[in-house]
């Protein structure tokens, strides 16, 4: 599992979002990126999450923050999961979980008392030049957007 430095250079990435399109981080270039990894669609901690950063959408965006979420979810799982709960942010197609590796976001974790491999839940901040502002690592549910929305102030 890579490292992620905050201060560093965030790793390159070009995925396909929920549409089939092409996302890269450049396209992002200017603008502040909240990049949120999580584990799969429609399960109840992902779908918290995802709707707590709903929830928030406005504040992100006068905070200049675009929200993207990235997990190892095809395509068509990603359609119906941005459907089913109205998520206006892109999310991410990540299935051979390159990115989530480049970025800190897989590993061994523990799943209800044994180790299994998959993705790590956690945030990563990245500012208008691409550089890695903060690194939410072993995120918790609960709050987490709102301990986004703080680091951003």
């Amino acid at each position: 599992m890579a490292e992620l430095k905050e201060g560093a250079k965030a790793p390159a990435f070009s995925l396909q979002n929920d549409e089939g399109k092409p996302v890269k981080l450049s396209d992002f270039a200017g603008k502040t990126l909240v990049l949120y990894f999580y584990p799969k669609a429609d399960t109840p901690g992902c779908t918290r999450e995802s709707c707590d950063f709903r929830d928030e959408i406005a504040v992100f965006k006068k905070a200049r923050a675009a929200v993207v979420g990235v997990s190892k979810d095809g395509v068509p799982a990603l359609q119906k999961f941005k459907a089913k709960y109205d998520l206006p942010f892109p999310l991410l197609s990540d299935p051979d979980h390159k990115v989530q590796e480049a970025y800190g976001a897989w590993g061994k974790k523990n799943m209800y008392g044994k180790m299994v491999e998959g993705t790590i839940r956690s945030t990563v901040i990245i500012d208008p030049d691409g550089k890695v502002v903060k690194h939410f690592p072993k995120v918790k549910v609960d709050g987490h957007a709102q301990q986004v929305l703080d680091a951003l102030k």
